[in-house]
């Protein structure tokens, strides 16, 4: 089974009569609004190009006007492209004849919309059951399924409510419940939680966070958020005026921004949710064997203008700290290094987010070691590092 469930390729919505004259201004390399003020047509998507895996978050972000909602309902084919194609497991769907393409969005799609999208006529059950309905699926076996949404997403109890008895989060959580129970393979999610405040908000993208790793469904979610979108996002791609400007991790983007445009975008998102360890620890510069002697630690400190060297062993596997007072007492006592350096020291690992380590880094009194899985020593974090990568 291939890794790749869903790929775009060079997929383009113009909007408009000429749009034959518009695709050439476009290939040319003119803008969109150049374009829709000479020809009338709104280039509502160009050449996107993208690989969607099983499993996945995938978010596409951008200001309002960006595409984003358009290319999302590319995937369901609500929206027809203009050219360019999406292919689902090997299969064009615009090969899929009518039946192929209602069994695709019975079955294989769901979509879960900002404005929640329940019916008010129906209680919870009804609502989470209604596209087993659709489906023909008995009465019993649909409650059934639906009720094991529902308390999958912390709504038991409220089966038979109105949803207009239900606060914002509950209805969204009905509306997410609803997708699952129809055991989609991919949710598309329009900005679902734009809607709510800001602490509900929080509690769904934890819920969704919760739910994705339990079910495993592919997820293509909108939003115009950037914490959101690195939150949620393993993949995430960045669009202006119809276009992908940038593809790949939270991580990858906060290192690496694509251009000026990218940079200024992801610039008010919380860094330390999205770097790791990795991104800033350094290489210690003062290191010494357990079994060196104090005279050579006390050289390396005073060589290196430090207070404190990092111990390991013969294979590099960390084991405490020697500070200069430490040291100078062994010299004076005729100890060895073993028995009188720190041993409880701080560690951590390069994959761990730098926002798990800030409470750590803040008391500690001395820089944190980070190391592999073998407990060889691989690089240190100051306070200081953690300070710049925040700014």
């Amino acid at each position: 089974m291939s890794e790749t469930l869903i790929q775009v390729k060079n997929l383009c919505k113009l909007y408009g009569l000429n749009r034959s004259e518009a695709s050439a201004m476009m290939r040319a390399g003119s803008d969109k609004n150049t374009v829709y003020q000479k020809t009338g047509v709104t280039a509502a998507l160009w050449d996107i190009n993208l690989e969607v895996r099983r499993g996945e978050i995938y978010v596409l972000i951008g200001l309002s006007g960006s595409g984003k909602s358009t290319l999302l309902r590319c995937f369901n084919r609500l929206n027809r492209p203009t050219s360019g194609e999406v292919i689902f497991e090997e299969k064009a769907l615009a090969e899929m004849n009518k039946q192929e393409l209602l069994e695709f969005r019975r079955n294989k799609i769901s979509m879960v919309f900002q404005s929640f999208g329940l019916m008010s006529h129906r209680d919870v059950l009804g609502n989470v059951a209604y596209g087993l309905e659709v489906k023909g699926i008995s009465r019993a076996e649909r409650e059934e399924k639906a009720m094991k949404m529902i308390e999958m997403v912390g709504l038991s109890g409220w089966e038979h409510k109105s949803c207009a008895q239900l606060s914002g989060g509950m209805r969204q959580r009905v509306g997410i419940a609803r997708a699952l129970a129809n055991d989609a393979e991919v949710l598309l999610m329009d900005e679902p939680f734009s809607a709510l405040d800001p602490l509900v908000r929080r509690e769904m993208q934890f819920e969704l966070l919760s739910l994705q790793r339990k079910l495993k469904k592919t997820i293509i979610f909108v939003t115009h958020d950037i914490d959101e979108a690195f939150k949620l996002g393993d993949t995430v791609s960045i669009m202006r005026d119809g276009r992908i400007v940038q593809t790949g991790t939270p991580e990858e983007m906060s290192t690496n921004p694509a251009d000026d445009y990218v940079r200024e975008f992801i610039g008010s998102a919380d860094k330390s949710k999205v770097l790791t360890v990795r991104n800033i620890m350094m290489t210690p510069s003062c290191v010494m064997r357990a079994h060196d002697g104090i005279d050579h630690a006390l050289r390396e400190m005073r060589a290196n203008a430090l207070s404190s060297i990092y111990v390991v062993n013969d294979e590099m596997q960390f084991e405490g700290i020697l500070t200069v007072a430490q040291a100078i007492r062994a010299h004076r006592e005729q100890l060895k290094t073993s028995e009188v350096m720190e041993r409880e020291i701080q560690t951590t690992h390069d994959d761990v987010l730098v926002a798990d380590i800030m409470p750590v880094a803040a008391e500690t009194p001395f820089p944190i070691a980070v190391v592999d899985s073998d407990n060889r020593l691989m690089g240190i974090v100051t306070k200081s590092s953690v300070l710049t990568a925040l700014m």
